[in-house]
């Protein structure tokens, strides 16, 4: 399969665009949060599922990507995933509790965790390798940039017409886009029989909830054996038994044997804490800027936006750079940057002018773009004779965890602030706290960059 398969091509694009629509959905509720809480009289950590629940899901959907490649045809993935975010948008449409809500959402991750990594999949098989880092920089644009841009145009919408109008203009785009895919998406990869193994994608789901079931209950329950340690404790088991699992059966839904090549396995770790951080960011910034620095929605999506815009230029300079001066000078660039922002960030307080927090956000932006996509690039570059398999495991490691982050940077900013974020020094002090692990975690990233990341040549001469 060549660059100039013209059907490819076409298939690949139509991929983008689905995948665009669909992970903007991710982060643009993050400035409706406040409305959300209004509206359906809930608290600030009830709220943030709307977010949370829908990154829990793409983590739940991506393991079985793998098999859903080999199994099935491209056309027939696109259009079911495009008819589940549709039917999802539309609930949340007319949702009249937060509930209903809560299940739009995890209908529109399902399509959208489908979707994703297929993408991925289709850029390693029909592009020449010379290609895959312009390709992957716009895929990285995609699984990072474009959920950056959500609340800026979420806040944008919010103040011009409803939270609910984001659903139906989300809905009405997917439906063009289903349409186009029906008529124009005719490349299709290999297929075969492969087998679904029930108990591995049961034990991939309790993975997944239970480590985010457990984190997020920590701001209504504290540290409760039932609501927190119990789930925590299961997902850790069932991740101990799916492991185990894939290793013995003749056909996993994952083949885990990429994990024995340990770059790949540096590249997915850090690729998956700049996400955890990234979706941090993307919840607790919307919440000081509205609640403790009092803006608007409009003014809080637009602190985010010049972030937004630098992260896509460096998401597609990053991979550039990464092969003309080599992979570790540019992520501890990265890491440099995003903690100078992140110290920054810990200045914050209730009078913090709309520039400084602005400008802020854009070193941020340069860090987080200058990071992620030549992370994942290099990540699939290493372990490109399986890259199905790697896919699921990257993407399953870097939503999982982003999950978990968006949902930890609440509760911890919740849990400082004694329960409730608003406009006092408490609220000040609560985000700059949760700013200083942003810093911790970026030193670790660090650390791992300077210790075990290698350039590409000096890795075939190890």
């Amino acid at each position: 399969m060549e660059f100039e398969n013209k059907s490819g091509l076409i298939t690949l694009i139509i991929l983008i665009l689905a995948s665009a629509v669909t992970l903007i959905s991710q982060s643009i509720v993050t400035t409706s949060l406040p409305y959300y809480m209004h509206d359906f009289a809930i608290s600030s950590a009830t709220a943030q599922w709307t977010y949370s629940v829908f990154l829990l899901v793409l983590g739940v959907m991506i393991p079985p990507t793998a098999y859903i490649t080999r199994r099935f045809k491209i056309k027939t993935i696109l259009a079911t995933s495009l008819i589940l975010f549709i039917i999802g948008s539309v609930l949340c449409f007319v949702a009249p509790s937060i509930e209903i809500l809560i299940i739009g959402r995890i209908l529109e991750a399902m399509g959208t965790g489908i979707l994703m990594p297929i993408g991925q999949i289709l850029i390693f098989r029909i592009m020449p390798e010379e290609k895959w880092a312009l390709f992957m920089g716009l895929f990285g644009f995609l699984v990072g940039i474009v959920p950056a841009m959500g609340p800026t145009v979420g806040g944008i919408i919010v103040d011009l017409f409803d939270w609910r109008f984001i659903f139906e203009v989300l809905a009405i785009i997917a439906v063009l886009i289903l349409i186009l895919s029906l008529i124009l998406a005719n490349f299709e990869l290999e297929t075969e029989k492969y087998p679904l193994d029930f108990p591995s994608l049961l034990l991939s789901i309790l993975f997944c909830v239970g480590l985010m079931i457990g984190f997020s209950n920590v701001a209504e329950y504290g540290f409760s054996i039932l609501y927190v340690i119990l789930p925590i404790i299961v997902g850790i088991i069932s991740l101990i038994v799916f492991v185990k699992r894939q290793n013995k059966i003749e056909k996993p839904l994952i083949n885990l044997s990429v994990l024995k090549n340990k770059y790949f396995v540096y590249g997915t770790v850090f690729a998956s804490l700049l996400y955890f951080i990234m979706c941090g960011i993307n919840v607790i910034v919307p919440l000081f800027v509205q609640n403790v620095a009092y803006y608007s929605s409009t003014e809080s999506g637009l602190i985010l936006f010049p972030a937004a815009i630098i992260m896509i230029v460096f998401n597609f300079i990053g991979p550039v750079l990464a092969d003309k001066i080599g992979i570790k000078p540019v992520l501890i660039t990265s890491s440099f940057l995003n903690i100078i922002a992140f110290v920054a960030m810990m200045t914050y307080d209730m009078n913090s002018s709309f520039e400084y927090i602005l400008a802020t956000q854009f070193i941020r932006g340069i860090g987080c773009g200058l990071g992620l996509s030549p992370a994942i690039t290099w990540s699939m570059s290493v372990v490109a004779w399986d890259v199905e398999d790697a896919t699921a495991i990257n993407n399953t490691a870097r939503q999982v965890i982003g999950a978990i982050g968006s949902s930890i940077a609440v509760v911890i900013m919740q849990i400082l602030a004694s329960g409730k974020i608003t406009h006092n020094q408490l609220s000040v002090n609560s985000f700059s706290l949760t700013s200083l692990m942003m810093i911790i975690i970026t030193v670790i990233i660090l650390i791992i960059t300077v210790l075990f990341i290698k350039n590409k040549k000096d890795i075939v001469e190890d």
